[in-house]
């Protein structure tokens, strides 16, 4: 928590402000008993009209006084609040960007969805009533513990014997709350990744008459999320019944021991009216005190999860290197696994700049995960990969991946312009768009539409061809230095496609080109084919070598266009 706090410290100077302007907003409502007593006790037995209204305007002006201080101290609170919780959305969202696929996978999104919003408005909870009744509750109780000594000691013994008690009760409760919310958050998680899972898939479920089903999945998760949070509402509120029965217990003792005291005429009845306002200040106090443990027990578990992020450190470093003369991507015995596992093993091949090259094989075989680390996404196992003659992990982030205009077998669109999705915030003159469009062949239909065309989410108004050649406009908007296609134009009809890599070759001769594809068609004209087979490069080379050379390649050559096709 010690770095969650730290965001305070901009806005010291406001909170020191807001706490000046609460304490004497405190100190104000505490006067206004003793004036009750002393106007009481003094000023009606003398009969002056007059002056008790003169010393009733001086209440009134404390009441006037505290309740203008308590909304200022409140309003400045709550924009510390709203402020420093900005700040740590930001550098969470910041964070994120910047994990390794690797950290993404060990905290997962549902989590990180969680953390970034109701994790943060614990916080922001936390924050506000830390300034709010962190400040004015302690003054209370201080307070009015000594003006009710000034008022009476033996009365004041009755109250403050309670007070151990309460400070026993509030503490264990919180200790055991903490851990309680902790497993709320984390059920929350699991909460977010079913809605996610369902949305997403939402067509699947339907179409396979689902529905049901995956009801009884949400459902479950739901009772879940509601049980813990119940569990932990029930154990953590039980402190307000609790601090009620005792108020109220020291409420009765205190009138009872000053009746009698009132009996015998050791004290005054209007003592009594000033000190049960003062009981009353100092027992609610430790009811808000307790209240303000609930909410740290909620915020301290939403900060260690938030802390826990930001204090990720970065997993892929950057080792400086000499560099070398050799082609422009090179691998070199390349090897790589998930979770222990080998995906791709010993992978070596070399491309000189302005080449293209081909990724062929079957589902799973390890083509996709090649781009991944080429693009340094993972880092490799064994091995090494060269970019332009440096070891890719001599490159900053930033500089190696703005040699790359990218399309994944999965991307995204996002619910914004035609141009703002392919230009996506490097401010790509419109011309050069509308060019890389023609070589995309999207051109027509951006054109029909209009580069200030609303796109929805996800490119839901495109047609499945439209999304991939939007996004193939997009890597190729920026002139790449490297292209990689990865099965971006299987939505493509034959014709389109192979205008699409004759466009390509055309107008990107000096752009390396690497294209993982299941048309046999879309690669055969590359200046190299890598053929992929459980994670083991079994063949490499140029179509006609391959026919010759490689049985698997040979088999989905002859299966797609009779094994001697030609486009």
């Amino acid at each position: 928590m010690k770095k969650i706090f730290s965001y305070l410290k901009p806005y010291r100077f406001r909170m020191i402000v807001g706490f000046l302007i609460k304490v004497l907003a405190t100190i104000a409502e505490l006067i206004i008993p003793m004036l009750l007593a002393y106007v009481i006790n003094d000023i009606v037995p003398q009969q002056d009209v007059k002056l008790i209204l003169y010393w009733g305007g001086i209440m009134l002006l404390f009441s006037v006084l505290a309740f203008l201080g308590n909304v200022t101290a409140n309003r400045m609170a709550s924009k510390v609040a709203r402020n420093a919780t900005e700040q740590i959305r930001y550098d969470l969202f910041h964070k994120i960007m910047y994990l390794s696929s690797k950290q993404l996978e060990e905290l997962t999104t549902p989590s990180l969805i969680s953390r970034a919003t109701s994790d943060t408005y614990n916080l922001h909870q936390m924050f506000g009533m830390m300034q709010r009744l962190g400040v004015r509750a302690p003054i209370m109780l201080l307070g009015g513990i000594m003006l009710s000594f000034a008022l009476d000691v033996t009365l004041t013994l009755v109250m403050v014997a309670l007070l151990p008690i309460m400070t026993i009760i509030v503490y264990t409760i919180s200790k055991k709350g903490i851990p309680m919310y902790t497993n709320v958050q984390e059920a929350n998680d699991r909460f977010v990744r079913q809605m996610r899972e369902v949305i997403t898939g939402i067509r699947v479920i339907k179409a396979l008459s689902k529905v049901s089903f995956e009801k009884e999945k949400f459902d479950a998760i739901n009772k879940e999320v509601v049980t813990k949070d119940q569990k932990a509402g029930l154990f953590m509120n039980a402190l307000n019944p609790i601090m009620s029965l005792l108020l109220n217990l020291g409420l009765v003792l205190i009138i009872f021991v000053g009746a009698y005291r009132v009996n015998n005429g050791t004290l005054e009845a209007a003592t009594i009216v000033a000190f049960m306002s003062y009981v009353t200040m100092v027992l609610n106090s430790i009811l808000f005190i307790s209240r303000l443990f609930v909410m740290y027990s909620k915020a301290y578990a939403s900060g260690k999860r938030i802390a826990n992020v930001l204090e990720y450190n970065e997993e892929q470093c950057i080792v400086p290197s000499d560099e070398k003369e050799m082609d422009f991507i090179v691998f070199d015995q390349v090897s790589f696994g998930y979770d222990n596992e080998t995906t791709v093993e010993n992978i070596s091949f070399s491309l000189k700049k302005g080449e293209t090259l081909g990724i062929i094989g079957a589902t799973g075989s390890g083509k996709s995960t090649l781009i991944q680390l080429l693009m340094r996404f993972y880092d490799i196992k064994k091995g090494n990969i060269f970019v332009n003659g440096k070891n890719i992990t001599s490159y900053p982030m930033n500089e190696l991946r703005s040699m790359f205009g990218v399309v994944f077998q999965n991307d995204i669109i996002f619910k914004d312009s035609i141009y703002e999705n392919i230009s996506f915030g490097r401010e790509i003159p419109k011309e050069q768009v509308i060019e890389a469009a023609k070589t995309a062949q999207s051109y027509e239909f951006i054109m029909e539409r209009g580069l200030d065309f609303p796109l929805a989410i996800k490119g839901a108004n495109l047609s499945g061809g439209q999304k991939q050649r939007l996004l193939i406009t997009r890597a190729l908007a920026n002139n790449p230095s490297i292209l990689i296609l990865d099965d971006s134009s299987s939505a493509l009809d034959y014709k389109t496609d192979a205008r699409l890599r004759s466009e390509i070759r055309k107008h990107y001769k000096n752009t390396t080109t690497i294209m993982v594809a299941q048309r046999v068609s879309s690669i055969m004209n590359c200046n190299k084919i890598i053929v992929m087979d459980e994670g083991k490069m079994v063949g490499y080379g140029t179509h006609e070598e391959l026919l010759k050379q490689c049985e698997i390649y040979r088999e989905i050559s002859h299966s797609q266009i009779g094994g001697e096709g030609n486009e």
